[in-house]
């Protein structure tokens, strides 16, 4: 767990840093090769499906949730194409994809995200610097689309709803207070996501609020109230922001906890003892 400053954001001190290959999508087919039996992960950031050639169709595993696509080879592929289309707009991304068998000692191929409207570095032109930090303009529009009017709301270039994962595990993050944590809703602004987690007291007592007891890798985080009151109680659910940089929730969750059972723990013992 990294250290953090509480107030109105909480700033991670190391942020973490993960290879991702950006392709920028220009209407042109961009080259997605593949490993046979690796998966590979396709940020796409939208709700999108994804047509498949009866071709490849059982040489080739695809899965499609939150605005990621999972692919994921079982024989070698010749160059096939795919379409990506979101289920919104209708709007076509087309991918390359083959795939081939990975060479001893050769590693997994990173992930992919597309960004769609950008130039190839050196022939962009650099926006102006913002003057707020992108993680208080999140947290700020994720509290206001929860909390405010919805009149009263400032549109902001930019900012795109995210799909959630409605199966995500949040066993992992405050696994020492008695809270029940839920999935609201999430943004994504540039290169960061916002995901906003609803947080309710399940015991009959205040619980405050600290910071340091989230497990995760987060830039940010940034708890509505400081307290919660006993359940039953009108202040017994919060929200927490949480902020992450280069992908969303469940790539900066901990691993499930693994809970220790003392009478599976004695048995398996005991067998071995005999």
């Amino acid at each position: 767990m990294k250290h953090y400053l509480f107030g109105l954001l909480i700033l991670i001190l190391i942020p973490a840093a993960q290879a991702v290959e950006i392709l920028h999508w220009q209407r042109l087919p961009l080259s997605v090769p593949l490993l046979v039996g690796q998966e590979r992960i396709v940020f796409v950031d939208r709700n999108v499906r994804v047509g498949v050639p009866n071709s490849v169709a059982g040489r080739l595993r695809v899965q499609s949730a939150g605005g990621v696509v999972y692919l994921r080879a079982n024989e070698p592929i010749e160059p096939t194409r795919l379409q990506l289309q979101d289920a919104d707009t209708g709007a076509l991304i087309l991918l390359d994809i083959s795939a081939r068998a990975a060479r001893d000692g050769e590693p997994e191929l990173e992930p992919v995200r597309i960004v769609e409207g950008e130039t190839a570095p050196g022939n962009a032109t650099q926006s102006p610097p913002r003057q707020t930090p992108i993680a208080v303009v999140l947290t700020r529009f994720a509290a206001q689309n929860l909390y405010a009017p919805l009149r009263t709301i400032e549109p902001i270039p930019g900012i795109m709803r995210v799909n959630l994962r409605r199966d995500l595990n949040l066993d992992t993050l405050l696994p020492t207070l008695p809270v029940q944590a839920a999935l609201l809703a999430a943004w994504r602004l540039d290169n960061q996501w916002v995901t906003a987690v609803r947080l309710t007291n399940t015991s009959a007592d205040w619980i405050t609020l600290d910071p340091r007891l989230l497990q995760g890798d987060f830039l940010t985080a940034t708890f509505q109230h400081a307290t919660l009151g006993a359940n039953g109680t009108p202040e017994d659910t919060t929200v927490v922001y949480l902020v992450t940089r280069g992908s969303g929730l469940a790539q900066a969750l901990l691993p499930a906890i693994q809970r220790f059972d003392p009478a599976v723990h004695f048995n398996k013992e005991h067998h071995n003892a005999q």
